[in-house]
């Protein structure tokens, strides 16, 4: 007989505060990013980091994967980059004239997209069957991903020079885009401490195995939902596409709203994060918190938004406020 869905979720809880300790023995500050990562590993969705350089994003997956006792491959994206570099190639074997598959980085459990605006759109859409379908195809045979399979990606807001934009199908399949800012003066001085050596402690100790992340997983889907809530997050994507419905003044910064995909998206990673509060069901407050980074990268604005520098996270704002809650 199973367990009831709140001890469950008690349970659960109870090794994240510990994976949570774990990491933050080598990541200092970068709470909102640590969560982020969190909640997607739980939620099975991928997640986009934008930031300046030396925020610790590579760290960051690299130390939840340790603790996680996840394989994990970084890619660092290049203009010259091809697409066998991630998927694999064909080896030609002169010993028995034979084709043997050899498989690419994109074969394990966090795969660190490492400045993925730097390669053309070949490479990138190299991802897209991976990220979307989690199996990839080589050599005519469909092969399938390690679960759980998570795509990190990395992208820099400064130096453009040599960059290519993402295609707008491959920003819908990530989850989050998740905007990172400089740490605190007190976590500055906290980093200063721990990492200004030639060899810094960085060593992980590996606290949960993936069969309990995956077990965790089908606890999200459970995660009650209630009706309303479900219309609210309803409501909140259609915001995105016709603002004026609610009074909003926005249809002239809005080229293309949010897809579908964002409607499921907001519900999953609402349920992740409520069962990362604790709890076994969504309230307002998880969507209104997880909306931001689920929303901003799939709102396109217009050339009048852009000209008048509005981002899509003022507009996010102003529909998360307009529309009532629940």
């Amino acid at each position: 007989m199973s367990k009831p869905l709140k001890e469950q979720v008690a349970e659960t809880s109870a090794w994240i505060r510990t994976l949570r300790a774990e990491v933050g023995r080598v990541i200092v500050g970068q709470e909102q990013l640590i969560e982020r990562l969190l909640v997607g590993l739980l939620a099975n969705g991928h997640v986009l980091l934008e930031g300046v350089p030396g925020l610790a994003k590579t760290l960051s997956v690299r130390t939840l994967a340790a603790a996680v006792q996840a394989s994990f491959r970084r890619i660092q994206f290049t203009p010259d980059l091809l697409p066998a570099d991630i998927v694999g190639n064909l080896i030609y074997s002169p010993q028995d004239g034979k084709y043997h598959v050899t498989q690419g980085p994109v074969f394990a459990n966090f795969v660190l997209a490492d400045e993925i605006n730097r390669a053309p759109a070949k490479v990138q859409s190299a991802l897209l069957e991976a990220m979307q379908e989690r199996q990839v195809t080589l050599g005519g045979e469909t092969r399938k991903l390690p679960s759980p399979f998570l795509v990190l990606a990395t992208e820099n807001p400064i130096d453009q020079e040599g960059t290519y934009p993402l295609p707008e199908a491959q920003v819908d399949r990530f989850m989050f885009k998740v905007i990172l800012d400089y740490p605190s003066f007190a976590e500055e001085r906290h980093i200063l401490d721990r990492m200004a050596f030639t060899a810094p402690e960085t060593i992980v100790k590996p606290v949960v195995g993936l069969d309990e992340i995956l077990h965790t997983q089908k606890i999200v889907d459970q995660i009650h939902v209630d009706e309303k809530i479900r219309d609210y997050i309803v409501k909140l994507v259609f915001a995105t596409r016709k603002p004026e419905e609610h009074k909003l003044d926005l249809k002239h910064f809005i080229q293309f709203g949010a897809s579908p995909r964002a409607t499921i998206y907001l519900t999953i990673a609402a349920k992740a994060w409520a069962l990362l509060q604790g709890r076994d069901y969504v309230i307002p407050e998880d969507v209104k918190s997880i909306g931001p980074d689920v929303l901003r990268h799939r709102i396109i604005l217009t050339y009048e938004a852009e000209a008048q520098s509005v981002t899509s996270d003022a507009i996010v704002k102003k529909i998360l406020n307009a529309v009532p809650v629940p």
